[in-house]
């Protein structure tokens, strides 16, 4: 069941973002509103799609088509969770579904779409696993051609008790993929082949974590040659360098993404590079802030500012192309507020601009 959404023709400055949900918390599942790329201003969200938690969404490159996981742990029957394609109406931003199929894990929370469009990559965080898909000329996910259980735990015995995949990214040259495990402290390499839509074990499979760090999500520096995980259990950025050839990870230094002062349980949850290369940023629950970043040196991230979200437990963020707008999505007081950006210095200023929508996990903006 799909409700259309009531939303004009986009023309200009305006673009449409799309917000993955929880739908148990006052949502039923994918909202789209238009950003305004000149002032920043957020439309009031409209339902774009019916569907069961669809916490993390990914864009395919052609712009045509939107994916999304269901974290949940039950699929028609199987001990897993799903993943849905849908397509985008080019003039009005409607969602039509395609198709769904299993995750082959339970509790699906990260999705990917490599560079060529030809292949799509799930995180289970539940099942502790990942699994690898092709993606047909009409925007179709097959079944699943590749899956990988990882194995292991680590020192958190309430957290890290088995493993947990948390996100798998493809490498800048679209060779490689990394996926980071909190459960297992771990970050692993596949070797990754999109026309096939497989992903396997590389040598050496993995990079340890430190102890309790909790790696969560990883973001590539468009530079091509560094990469960040931030760590959701030690609340830190781990700077690593990566050869694309070699397909290996060496880690660099560690940064807190909390004010010195600060005593309060707090995890953190995205991470990302601005377009520029100049900044990071990451987002901390329980502190309930954007930490940002100079990246004057790629290899050691360098804290200038910690901003507060504007709402409670921020989860994904995102940034337009352009690198001026910052999207921070609030998931336990359902609202997404609107930062912009210096491109000086990286540092955020809160615009005001808020908008209202349940739980809300994952923002994509379609440019």
């Amino acid at each position: 069941m799909m409700t259309l959404l009531a939303i004009a023709p986009l023309f200009g400055a305006e673009v449409p973002v799309f917000i993955g949900t929880y739908t148990n918390q006052g949502s039923q599942g994918i909202y789209a509103v238009r950003l305004n790329l000149e002032t920043g201003a957020l439309s009031t969200p409209e339902l774009a799609a019916e569907v069961q938690n669809p916490t993390f969404l990914a864009l395919h490159p052609s712009g045509k088509y939107l994916y999304a996981v269901s974290e949940v742990a039950n699929y028609k029957g199987e001990r897993a969770g799903a993943v849905s394609a849908y397509a985008i109406d080019p003039k009005t931003a409607k969602l039509t579904l395609i198709n769904q199929v299993s995750s082959h894990g339970t509790g699906p929370c990260h999705v990917s779409v490599d560079k060529t469009g030809e292949a799509l990559m799930v995180a289970n965080y539940g099942g502790g696993s990942v699994a690898a898909f092709t993606i047909g000329g009409d925007g179709r996910v097959h079944e699943s051609t590749s899956f990988h259980q990882h194995f292991g735990k680590s020192v958190n015995p309430k957290r890290q008790e088995r493993a947990h995949a948390h996100s798998i990214n493809p490498s800048p040259g679209n060779r490689f993929a990394v996926a980071a495990d909190l459960g297992t402290d771990s970050l692993y390499i596949y070797r990754f082949d999109a026309h096939r839509g497989q992903i396997s074990p590389h040598v050496p499979e993995r990079v340890a974590a430190a102890p309790g760090a909790g790696p969560r999500h990883f973001a590539f520096h468009p530079d091509g040659r560094h990469g960040y995980a931030v760590n959701e259990l030690d609340n830190t950025v781990t700077a690593y360098a990566w050869d694309e050839q070699k397909g290996s990870l060496k880690p660099l230094g560690n940064v807190t993404t909390l004010p010195p002062d600060f005593k309060v349980t707090s995890y953190t949850a995205e991470i990302r590079a601005h377009p520029s290369g100049k900044f990071l940023y990451a987002s901390n629950r329980g502190h309930d802030s954007i930490a940002v970043f100079s990246l004057s040196d790629p290899a050691a991230p360098k804290p200038v500012q910690h901003i507060s979200t504007g709402g409670v437990q921020p989860r994904n963020f995102t940034l337009d192309k352009s690198g001026k707008w910052l999207l921070a999505a609030n998931q336990r007081t359902g609202n997404i507020a609107v930062f912009r950006v210096d491109a000086a210095t990286g540092r955020l200023t809160d615009t005001g601009k808020r908008i209202e929508v349940g739980a809300p996990v994952c923002l994509r903006i379609l440019e």
